[in-house]
């Protein structure tokens, strides 16, 4: 795996705003990968009253989401919660915690936004256009945008806008259950995020992807 790793990262907003602003054309919205063997989640949490940063991620086979491998990386905490700017606080553990592995995924589902995001450069949007891999956001949330209302049945999806754009899409991932929101990230459209989402997710309403890394990510010892 590639990782272009920045030189610094920022601790501020305004310092972020002009990579944000530099990174989001480099987004790509349509289709680039090939065949999908393994697929991954990836998600952070936060120890020791959030000055420590723990990103997991998670590989599973695919079609069949068994776990393959993990991986877990900490690091100091360095970036204030920001909506918005939550990329610059979680991506650089998470590529801490990429580095590990020895399965390289074909494509990511991260716990955040895709280009459903007012910048159009989500977690997923950041992270894919570092390590130049497809990624999906699969949010538990709504950050911004609109939809109609949503059947009860699993597999229905409205479209998110925002200012006239289709930014992404609102996903029954189980019947009955509050939906997902599904998003580009890099590398993909939005109709493949959509359905891998859905392939990815079993009996419960989060990807088995997220399921594995909001696990370990939750993790202590």
């Amino acid at each position: 795996m590639k990782i272009q790793h920045p030189q610094t990262w920022p601790e501020t907003a305004e310092e972020a705003i002009p990579i944000q602003e530099q990174l989001k054309s480099l987004v790509v919205t349509t289709d680039q990968l090939e065949s999908i063997q393994y697929v991954a989640g990836v998600d952070v949490g936060f120890l020791d009253n959030y000055t420590i940063s723990q990103a997991a991620v998670a590989v599973l086979s695919f079609p069949d989401l068994q776990l393959q491998e993990q991986a877990i990386s900490q690091r100091q905490t360095t970036f204030p919660y920001i909506p918005g700017f939550l990329s610059f606080r979680e991506v650089p553990v998470i590529l801490e915690a990429l580095e590990k592995l020895t399965i390289i995924p074909d494509i990511i589902i991260c716990d955040g936004q895709g280009i459903a995001h007012p910048q159009r450069f989500g977690l997923a949007c950041h992270l894919g256009v570092l390590i130049d891999l497809p990624t999906i956001g699969a949010a538990k949330s709504r950050f911004i945008g609109t939809h109609q209302e949503l059947a009860a049945e699993k597999g229905s999806w409205k479209p998110l806008i925002d200012g006239g754009e289709v930014i992404g899409a609102v996903v029954r991932s189980r019947t009955h259950v509050k939906p997902l929101y599904v998003s580009p990230g890099h590398r993909i459209s939005l109709e493949t995020a959509i359905n891998l989402v859905l392939q990815c997710t079993s009996k419960y309403r989060l990807p088995e992807t997220t399921r594995w890394a909001d696990y370990l990510a939750s993790k202590s010892d």
